[in-house]
């Protein structure tokens, strides 16, 4: 399944109108399913879909790690894709007794959490360490993720996600029509390749509870984002030791957050 698609389309500009077309990303239901049982299902961009199929699992803390996944298939259907991982039985079993339902729209938050206080739980693993990052150097990360994002320059319609190390530039670069969803992919990305989220989380969006709470989840002890955080965000943050950088412009950002991990 492809992640865009060339769409006829009618432009209307002063006054005059012209046939041509436009590239849109896709969007389709994405399953989410554990040994046979559907426990999400996603409005995604359907690519990077083994990658996405872990970060959310681990994110929401349905795996504590890859090697809980014994097997995952990728299965597009007439409705959409399924990702079917089967998980190893201590996994499963823990699994079969937690009560939750899912259904998420692309701007979805933590849809079907059963209470406040599993909404604002602290992570099981803690945050990577990362040595202070220059405030020159949150520039240039933010300045090389522009380029990476392919399918948002052809399309303006997608969120992207990405880590970023200061020895090593981009690690890992997703984008999706859900801003979550790209976060998923890069904390999938990340485990699949048995690395830790040691650097810069760089996000094209707001920052909201949820993204906070899965960069917690992943381990990644910063957030850098284009555009404002929410309030709960900001708390949420401090609570869990990230250090929350945001509206980051040419000209400078704003540090929220745990501002021990910058530098000078």
């Amino acid at each position: 399944m492809l992640a865009s698609a060339k769409v006829e389309r009618v432009q209307v500009k002063d006054g005059l109108a012209g046939a041509g077309s436009r590239v849109l990303a896709e969007e389709t239901p994405v399953a989410i399913v554990h040994d046979a049982t559907t426990y999400a299902v996603m409005m995604a961009t359907p690519a990077d879909l083994e990658d996405f199929a872990i970060g959310f699992s681990l994110t929401e803390g349905v795996i504590g790690s890859v090697d809980e996944v014994r097997g995952l298939d990728i299965v597009e259907t007439s409705f959409g894709v399924e990702t079917r991982m089967w998980l190893a039985p201590e996994r499963s079993a823990a699994l079969a007794g937690r009560r939750r339902t899912l259904a998420g729209p692309t701007g979805c938050g933590l849809c079907g959490v059963e209470s406040l206080e599993q909404a604002l739980r602290h992570p099981a693993r803690p945050l990577a360490r990362i040595a202070p990052v220059a405030e020159a150097e949150i520039h240039a990360a933010m300045a090389l993720l522009e380029p990476a994002q392919s399918l948002s320059r052809q399309t303006r319609a997608v969120h992207a996600a990405a880590l970023w190390r200061p020895d090593q530039g981009l690690v890992v670069v997703r984008e999706d029509v859900g801003r979550h969803n790209a976060v998923d992919k890069v904390a999938g990305a990340l485990a699949r390749g048995g690395q830790e989220a040691s650097g810069v989380l760089l996000l094209t969006s707001r920052v909201s509870i949820e993204l906070v709470q899965k960069a917690a989840a992943m381990g990644a002890p910063v957030i850098a984002a284009i555009s404002a955080p929410t309030n709960l965000a900001v708390r949420a943050a401090e609570a869990l030791g990230l250090t929350l950088i945001a509206v980051v412009r040419q000209d400078g950002f704003e540090v929220f957050t745990h501002r021990d991990r910058l530098r000078g």
